[in-house]
């Protein structure tokens, strides 16, 4: 396969992850901000989900959630991802199913629709889990129509690559208005938003039935075998395709395995213990520099970085 074509496939993947982890995440922000808006400010998103060097910013929401889903000047907005992934997969399109291309297409007619910026103003939630279905629908269509085969395990790496990246941000995001609180009930808010933002808040109250315990939430999200959003079941996945990717000859094994069985022994094995000793934020760091590590190294062997 020619490196731009895996490199397209790839990156499709990850703007589609991307897309729906931020959609994700402004829906239950909103929740949250109309509930207590001096604990859940709109701030810390722009911050982190734009530029560097994008200088507006609001803590009206209706202003944010247009900035963030549909303004054209912010390079990170959903519109932007949308026709970037569309454009990538335009130029794919004899390696992913027809449905599959139909899907994003359709989305992206949906984004440039008229008179989307109206229905935000008059119903902001169901406008963005509107949204979310077209993200959905693409995960499905992917599964249903997509061979297993080459295209399948890049588009999957990107995928699982961008996932980590987005539970690391997430997690870093809350970190840090755990840390400018000391009062236990404004914590237990933090980590309930948290496990909301990526999908994991029903999974957890079937497995504690508690309150939210800062050691449960972290095992949960960066130790757990079953659930899908967790770092351990993301690099566990990853590791699956970059493996079948070996196997078939499309990527040389450099040291990407070693990477990857290090980062996966890591997280299995650290303790709450460890963690807490090496600060939270650091481990989170560390994550997120050997997945940096590991794409460059696939990279290296095969692909231009250009996205």
């Amino acid at each position: 396969m020619l490196s731009r074509v895996a490199n397209n496939l790839i990156w499709l993947d990850r703007y589609m992850e991307r897309g729906n982890g931020i959609l994700s995440l402004l829906k239950v922000n909103y929740y949250a901000n109309q509930d207590s808006p001096e604990l859940f400010s709109w701030t810390p998103i722009m911050k982190t989900f734009t530029t560097y060097d994008n200088e507006f910013y609001t803590e009206d929401p209706i202003e944010c959630i247009n900035f963030m889903v549909l303004n054209t000047g912010n390079s990170n907005s959903i519109l932007n991802i949308v026709i970037k992934a569309r454009e990538n997969a335009r130029s794919v399109q004899e390696h992913i199913s027809r449905e599959l291309w139909l899907c994003i297409n359709n989305y992206y007619l949906y984004l440039t629709s008229k008179d989307l910026d109206k229905k935000l103003e008059e119903d902001p939630v169901h406008f963005l889990e509107d949204l979310r279905k077209h993200h959905l629908i693409y995960y499905g269509t992917e599964d249903i129509t997509q061979e297993r085969g080459t295209s399948y395990y890049f588009m999957n790496v990107g995928k699982y690559l961008e996932r980590v990246i987005l539970i690391s941000d997430f997690t870093s995001l809350k970190l840090i208005d755990i840390g400018n609180t000391s009062d236990t009930l404004e914590k237990s808010f933090y980590w309930k938003n948290l496990l909301l933002s990526i999908g994991g808040y029903q999974l957890y109250l079937k497995t504690h039935k508690s309150t939210f315990n800062e050691a449960h939430v972290i095992r949960m999200v960066f130790q757990d075998k079953l659930f899908p959003r967790s770092v351990y079941y993301c690099i566990t996945k990853l590791s699956r395709h970059i493996n079948q990717l070996i196997e078939s000859d499309e990527l040389e094994k450099n040291n990407i395995e070693f990477l990857l069985g290090k980062l996966e022994s890591t997280i299995k094995y650290t303790t709450i213990e460890n963690i807490n000793n090496q600060g939270l934020d650091n481990f989170i760091n560390d994550i997120k520099g050997d997945i940096r590590n590991i794409s460059l190294n696939i990279n290296a062997v095969y692909l231009s970085e250009n996205n």
